[in-house]
């Protein structure tokens, strides 16, 4: 085979050339080609000087707190520990440390302070209602680190609130379903009362304040019965049931840390537990002391919405979807409505004997203008001392 002449080289890259500047005028000014190969990538124009491309939106950074678009979560998730493995829920012991209480003792002393609860306490008994609310909790309940069983009543009360007792006694007020709007936003303040029992707060906590008053009040053991003593007096103490509610801000901080997770786990959005907490936050701007009220023991403060939502774009891995809500949520809240205003309409139907203080009667008797003097009455019969007789 010949060597290839140099002039022969020459014509050939003319005409590819001239071939490619062809091509490159039968485009059209859209950047479409005419005639070209369909395989062929097409090509991006640059906008014209005359219409300047609009700058692209700018999306939130995950993790950054007061974003209106709700926080993303990582594809993948490389925990540290096991309190950060979501994967290891269940089989993981979140309650160790310092406590003078025993799991069956937890439960007991549960049993009792729940019992004073109900005392106290007006409970919601529709069959609907409760096995609804119920069925929710029992379901975060299976997907938590929990170690003792739950019971789960509704109680009627228009304050927005939720409470776990020690041992696994729960209640939620009526008023928390009726505020929530989506039944993932009443599973995220249950998963935290949860996170509460499964941290084992409440003992904990009294665990606290009986090494403090055993150091405070050594002479205690020189008491009658000694320490048996000693136990009726703490005993006494746990007729209190707000005495296992009041959690110091690291107890509140793990049990969002953990109850994001148990929502998380059990299928819900975990967004959700940010939105209800920002819409309290609305309300107390809007009506002062409406905080107080909802979340007495719990406030849901800045740092905690930005903690929780640092959570979601950290240690929770994305899904392709979530539970929201449900229709059965809705109908359950509609229900509930209808139970508690059927009820108040009882309580406030004629023919019921109502209260009335001292002030109220004294106001009313200035106000009567049929109102007279008793002491004033001719005809009201008088008593008089008799007057000692000397014999």
């Amino acid at each position: 085979m010949q060597p290839t002449s140099p002039k022969l080289l020459g014509a050939l890259l003319a005409a590819l050339l001239c071939s490619g500047l062809a091509l490159a005028q039968s485009q059209d000014p859209a950047g479409q080609s005419t005639g070209q190969d369909p395989n062929a990538q097409p090509s991006i124009s640059s906008p014209t000087p005359q219409q300047p491309a609009p700058p692209p939106p700018e999306k939130a950074k995950k993790g950054q707190p007061g974003s209106d678009a709700p926080i993303a979560s990582p594809d993948t998730v490389k925990p540290k520990n096991s309190k950060d493995d979501v994967d290891a829920v269940g089989n993981r012991s979140v309650g160790k440390g310092v406590n003078f209480y025993s799991i069956e003792r937890e439960i007991g002393l549960g049993k009792s302070l729940a019992q004073e609860v109900e005392r106290s306490s007006k409970l919601i008994d529709d069959p609907i209602v409760t096995e609804y609310v119920n069925r929710v909790g029992q379901n975060l309940v299976r997907n938590s680190d929990a170690k003792v069983p739950f019971t789960i009543k509704v109680i009627d009360s228009d304050e927005v609130n939720a409470f776990a007792l020690p041992g696994g006694f729960f209640y939620v007020n009526s008023g928390l379903i009726l505020r929530a709007q989506e039944e993932s936003e009443l599973a995220g303040v249950m998963a935290h009362e949860i996170a509460h029992v499964a941290a084992r707060h409440g003992t904990k906590q009294a665990t606290k304040g009986d090494i403090i008053q055993i150091a405070s009040i050594p002479a205690m053991i020189m008491l009658p019965y000694g320490w048996a003593g000693y136990g009726i007096y703490q005993g006494m103490n746990f007729l209190i049931p707000m005495t296992f509610l009041k959690f110091s801000r690291d107890n509140e901080r793990e049990a969002d840390f953990l109850g994001l997770q148990y929502m998380y786990k059990a299928g819900y959005d975990p967004n959700s537990y940010v939105t209800f907490f920002e819409r309290i936050q609305a309300d107390e701007k809007r009506r002062p002391g409406t905080i107080g009220k909802a979340f007495a023991t719990h406030p849901p403060t800045q740092d905690r919405i930005e903690n929780t939502q640092k959570e979601i774009a950290k240690i929770l891995p994305s899904r392709p979807e979530y539970i929201v809500t449900s229709s059965e949520f809705d109908s359950v809240k509609g229900r509930l409505r209808n139970v508690m205003f059927a009820r108040k309409a009882i309580d406030n139907g004629p023919g019921k004997p109502t209260l009335r203080t001292r002030t109220e009667q004294t106001d009313k008797q200035k106000t009567s203008p049929t109102t007279t003097d008793p002491s004033s009455d001719d005809d009201r019969p008088t008593l008089k001392r008799r007057t000692d007789t000397s014999p």
